[in-house]
């Protein structure tokens, strides 16, 4: 008799396929932390690994190859990869710097919550204002959006003032940009800082 006994993480399993999960996801986070042996196995058969932060509460499943053997086509991709631009690469870098920039702080609270105003403001230092101003403050708010939309912003509170709005920069942002990939953005941006004195 077949065994049809749905496993107990299936529902993790699935919310996982579908991206990172965090701490906040109250329920689904326990049940994470409940079943990480039993899921990191399964996960091993099907060539996953399962990446897991207690600390900063976040989770996501990769590929069991490292990441330099990443080749097209050697592998069955259960993830979906967004390609990012040199522009929204930027714009995470500078969220992830923010995120930096607060844990070394004294933070009174786990969460990193700006508003759009403060992000584009932060921005504005880093990236080059083009001829038109408007047209420049319209392309960060197109970055901040594709951060949203990419998963690494959550929309905290609505306001109908747009430049209010708060988001919180989501942790999972240290796993994509971590701080060998910061060190270096801040020396090419010393040198560019140089080069234009």
């Amino acid at each position: 008799m077949a065994n049809n006994r749905i496993l107990p993480y299936t529902s993790i399993f699935i919310k996982l396929l579908k991206g990172p999960m965090e701490y906040v996801e109250k329920s689904s986070w326990e049940k994470l932390l409940q079943y990480k042996t039993e899921l990191t196995a399964f996960l091993q058969q099907l060539g996953l690994t399962l990446v897991l932060d207690e600390q900063d509460g976040y989770a996501y499943i990769r590929h069991a190859g490292t990441a330099d053997d990443e080749e097209e086509g050697t592998e069955v991709t259960w993830m979906q990869r967004r390609p990012l631009t040199y522009e929204e690469s930027i714009m995470l870098v500078l969220l992830r710097e923010m995120m930096a920039e607060f844990e070394v702080g004294e933070a009174t609270s786990r969460e990193l919550i700006k508003k759009r105003r403060e992000i584009k403001e932060y921005a504005e230092l880093f990236f080059k204002e083009n001829a038109s101003r408007v047209k420049f403050l319209k392309e960060i708010d197109r970055l901040i959006d594709k951060a949203e939309e990419n998963g690494f912003l959550d929309r905290h509170e609505n306001h109908e003032v747009a430049d209010e709005q708060k988001f919180r920069i989501k942790k999972i942002i240290k796993a994509k940009v971590d701080g060998e990939v910061l060190e270096q953005f801040k020396q090419q941006l010393s040198e560019h800082a140089a080069q234009r004195i």
